[in-house]
């Protein structure tokens, strides 16, 4: 089953906006008109109560958005009403593709820090740095407390200028930037070849071409290597999900046929079953996948479905455990909401939600500069290739 065939924008499997279930999806009976009539009442007479006597003033735009955004967002932690740039966003998480500087950025504190800017990027090119700290954008300071709107003031048309205001650490005055925006893919795959016949990859989350990104970052590893790999870590530690037909994509390089993943929701789209077809991308290169606490939804499927079908074994942490479906749902005036409509399942049919998947080797990490899991990983990769080349 493909996203062609759903008349829904994107379904995701993410955990970015919520991080444990509050209440479950019940089926009920159709309200009769009287039922009806009651709600609408009590909705009328709740905005007329806030249009009237609320302490400021406030437009029934506003108003009527606040109430569609606070009934999806009570149904759990997951669902979502979007507006036009946060359903833009959704759009571009998607996708992989936007148009903007190429910076990573995250919130430190008060400070929007510069995690790395992407290789070849507007940003890389003009001599941003990690851990240059954003102050201004054209101008106009940048505040802590405004993330989301920090990251769309870069983002804009290709081919327009923006300017950067950074303070880098052990320089005392701000360092000026102008910058011009690019079309650009966000990579959600990167590797190395650990050791001869022994491949890395990362994904980093879940877009429409990650499958076709680790196709083609394996591919290169075993040109690197001159003979197939004997052994990969795949490593979906702190990969938070993103596209369900992704992560069934990624799955389905490793399997020769199979269940992928089961879902359970109360419509015929909600219902659905996905298979392997293509082949093992790899079949003859053992595989350890690395996991931990912030390994999420769509990570899980892949993790799952590899391990059910004892294709890989999984070494870290238990995973985060979120077992829901969300689908995006475009509304009028570039609106949409993001709805949970389904459960889903591992191959063996366990329910994750809340619980996790245990791996076959628990590992647990060390501080930043100490990664116990990628060492082990390597030494059991390392070990066996070790003993099948002495057997031969």
């Amino acid at each position: 089953m493909s996203l062609g065939s759903r008349a829904f924008i994107a379904v995701l499997v993410g955990v970015a906006l919520g991080l444990t279930l509050t209440t479950a999806g019940r089926v009920m009976a159709p309200e009769s008109p009287a039922d009806t009539a009651r709600d609408a009442r009590l909705l009328h007479e709740v905005l007329e109560r806030v249009r009237r006597e609320y302490v400021d003033p406030i437009d029934d735009e506003r108003l009527m958005e606040a109430a569609v955004r606070g009934m999806v967002a009570d149904l759990d932690a997951h669902s979502q009403f979007l507006d036009a740039d946060e359903f833009e966003d959704i759009r571009v998480g998607a996708t992989g593709r936007y148009s903007g500087v190429g910076l990573e950025v995250s919130l430190q504190g008060r400070d929007v820090v510069v995690i790395a800017p992407f290789a070849d990027s507007p940003a890389a090119r003009a001599g941003i740095q990690p851990g240059d700290v954003i102050i201004a954008i054209n101008e106009r300071p940048v505040s802590g407390s405004e993330l989301f709107e920090t990251v769309q003031r870069m983002r804009g048309p290709a081919g327009s200028p923006v300017h950067l205001t950074v303070m880098r650490p052990d320089v005392t005055a701000p360092l000026e930037f102008r910058v011009e925006r690019e079309s650009l893919q966000i990579a959600s795959v990167e590797g190395s070849l650990l050791a001869p016949g022994i491949g890395y990859a990362r994904v980093s989350q879940f877009h429409e071409a990650t499958a076709q990104e680790l196709s083609r970052l394996l591919r290169n590893l075993e040109r690197e290597n001159l003979t197939p790999l004997a052994g990969l870590v795949l490593d979906l530690r702190n990969n938070p999900g993103g596209l369900l037909d992704a992560a069934a994509d990624v799955a389905d390089l490793f399997l020769d046929g199979g269940v992928i993943v089961r879902a359970r929701g109360r419509t015929e789209d909600a219902a659905f079953e996905l298979r392997a077809q293509r082949g093992s991308l790899v079949s003859e290169t053992e595989i350890l996948v690395l996991v931990n606490g912030a390994s999420a939804s769509a990570a899980e499927i892949v993790a799952g479905a590899l391990q059910d079908h004892e294709r890989a074994r999984l070494l870290g942490t238990s995973t985060f455990g979120k077992g829901l479906v969300q689908t995006v749902m475009p509304l009028r005036d570039g609106q949409a909401i993001k709805l949970t409509t389904s459960r889903y399942y591992t191959p063996d049919g366990h329910y994750i939600q809340d619980r996790g998947i245990t791996p076959d080797i628990v590992v647990r990490n060390g501080d930043a500069d100490d990664d116990r899991q990628l060492a082990r990983a390597l030494a059991t990769l390392g070990h066996r290739r070790l003993v099948q080349h002495t057997a031969l």
